[in-house]
């Protein structure tokens, strides 16, 4: 485990017996301050919990190693030629590099694909997403958080890869950026309007949002598709509606959960089985997330 900050902590305990040594050069609870340091027959992979600027160096080493990788997201480069080599070099070593994006484990996530792929919906109009949290001042106090991008470097990558999952990659068309600096020095909350494969697509995110909030809007020419909350802040609801013409109210089907938050056990399992069964390094999301990262910085 590299990085034992709010991230690298949780998934040390979530991993068990599989859990090594940690690295962090700032932390006292760490094994190792520098990954060199740790014997390379002791471990199989490497989780890089770490700020960006670190991400690429670490995945070198790693790589020139024979280590396997989950990165926290987003996969953050230089420029798009740097992910497309990374793919490359990975594939040819046979070696998996992994960003990890829990929500796509989130039950109704995967649920509201289900019905997305079912084609309930018939042709889909428009897609809604908001995600707010409430950690503004944290970032506003962070060495190195409150910069560039802000909010959207933070939650966009999880917003536009849940797009991806959902209904593929695609241009985004007619794309547009609005944001605010409530309180920080980097925007603390953005919207983003784009078209993705004729489909509508608005994309809000806040760290001024004091109850951690999650919810999507899907409208198609069937019914609709609405999520509430996330498991960890739950209860969480995955709602089906089927539209009655020409008019009327819709009948609906409402699946409620209130668990512990699964999803990133669920993506360690997904990782290690990934490893076992020689599955090949793939960007492609990645690099579409990058490239329109890119376009966004542009318009900010």
């Amino acid at each position: 485990m590299v990085g034992l900050g709010v991230q690298g902590s949780k998934r040390s305990k979530l991993l068990g017996s599989r859990f090594i040594a940690s690295v962090d050069p700032k932390s006292t609870k760490a094994t190792y301050q520098d990954i060199s340091s740790a014997p390379l027959e002791d471990f199989d992979a490497a989780f890089l919990c770490v700020p960006d600027d670190q991400k690429m160096q670490l995945i070198d080493y790693c790589l020139r190693n024979k280590k396997h990788v989950l990165v926290e997201k987003p996969l953050a480069a230089n420029n798009l030629a740097q992910l497309q080599e990374l793919e490359a070099i990975a594939q040819k070593a046979n070696i998996l590099i992994y960003t990890a994006y829990n929500h796509r484990f989130e039950p109704h996530f995967k649920g509201l694909k289900d019905i997305i792929d079912s084609k309930k919906l018939g042709k889909i109009f428009s897609i809604r997403m908001f995600y707010g949290n409430g950690t503004a001042r944290l970032v506003r106090e962070s060495e190195w958080r409150d910069t560039g991008l802000g909010v959207i470097t933070d939650l966009a990558p999880h917003l536009l890869d849940t797009l991806a999952f959902w209904v593929n990659s695609g241009n985004l068309d007619e794309l547009s950026l609005r944001t605010h600096k409530f309180e920080n020095k980097a925007p603390d909350q953005a919207v983003i309007q784009a078209k993705l494969n004729e489909i509508e697509i608005q994309l809000e995110m806040s760290l001024c949002m004091w109850k951690n909030s999650f919810f999507c809007d899907i409208i198609g020419e069937k019914g609709s598709a609405h999520i509430t909350s996330l498991c960890k802040w739950g209860p969480s609801s995955l709602i089906f509606r089927k539209r009655i013409l020409p008019s009327g109210r819709p009948t609906e089907e409402i699946h409620t959960l209130e668990m512990p938050d699964p999803t990133w056990e669920l993506e360690h399992e997904y990782f290690f089985n990934q490893i076992s069964a020689g599955v090949q390094t793939d960007l492609s999301t990645d690099i579409w997330i990058q490239r329109v990262l890119d376009e966004l910085s542009s318009l900010a």
